[in-house]
């Protein structure tokens, strides 16, 4: 594995909840995706969207409600074209294999640089959260850009760091369901999120 692999690591086990779908195609290889659903503790399903190369799949078929692992890295797109979400979070499968373990597992970790000023908030139910935004570097120059969301004792010590802080972290990539009002009226979309179990500044701006 390289640093660059080491940045920004996934590994997600769960249950597949539909058939896989040509996404797009990229110097002449056809890519396709599939949303793998993994349980929280709590029993909440977070289904995330998987994009792989043909070739994986061509040495493996997948059927419905499979059981799988999949290692690879977790990617983001800027959707300039038609409906839903503009920054689109999807996991890059490097590898995939058919499981038989019982329990699901959703494993996130990833060391990048904040890009944008945290945002300090309180849920609801007076929780405290702080989002951040979290640049990953990639291969040939590229970054994604992925959010991520401390919570509690965390969320007051992230709100203090300045863009530009070096971070690692550890945490489950999920979704949530959110209403976004529109000029045609209210429609339902799913966000995507890191949510963060563990994290460490590695250095401040000016160091």
């Amino acid at each position: 594995m390289d640093e660059l692999e080491q940045n920004n690591y996934a590994e997600l086990c769960g249950t597949l909840a539909a058939p896989p779908v040509l996404s797009h195609e990229n110097r002449q290889e056809r890519f396709f995706t599939f949303p793998l659903e993994t349980q929280r503790l709590s029993g909440t399903i977070d289904r995330v969207n998987v994009v792989v190369r043909e070739r994986l799949l061509a040495e493996m078929p997948l059927e419905e409600s499979a059981r799988l692992c999949v290692i690879g890295d977790v990617r983001s797109f800027n959707n300039r074209r038609g409906p839903g979400a503009k920054l689109v979070i999807t996991v890059f499968a490097r590898d995939i294999s058919l499981s038989d373990e019982p329990y699901d597992r959703n494993l996130i970790l990833l060391s990048g640089t904040l890009c944008k000023p945290p945002n300090l908030r309180t849920t609801p139910m007076g929780r405290d959260i702080c989002d951040l935004m979290l640049a990953v570097n990639r291969h040939y120059g590229r970054s994604d850009y992925l959010p991520c969301i401390t919570w509690g004792a965390r969320a007051c010590e992230t709100a203090l760091w300045d863009v530009g802080t070096r971070v690692s972290l550890e945490g489950r990539l999920q979704s949530r369901s959110y209403i976004k009002v529109l000029d045609t009226g209210a429609v339902e979309r799913t966000a995507f999120e890191v949510s963060v179990l563990d994290i460490c500044r590695l250095s401040a701006p000016d160091d």
